[in-house]
């Protein structure tokens, strides 16, 4: 009986999992952030490659 109230006492089992969650968070950020910024990167280079070859002789 008291294996079982310790057992329904621990909450560290609680913690790691909220660690768990704001990690996966994290993650999702920064792929999102990521994919924003590499389209928009790819779409400068784009603009630049255009503008360097008008300037080419």
């Amino acid at each position: 009986m008291k294996l079982l109230v310790r057992f329904l006492k621990e909450d560290s089992g609680a913690t790691a999992i909220e660690y768990g969650l704001i990690a996966v968070a994290i993650f999702f950020a920064i792929l999102a952030s990521v994919q924003l910024l590499g389209d928009q990167l790819s779409n400068l280079y784009s603009l630049v490659t255009t503008g360097v070859g008008t300037v080419q002789p």
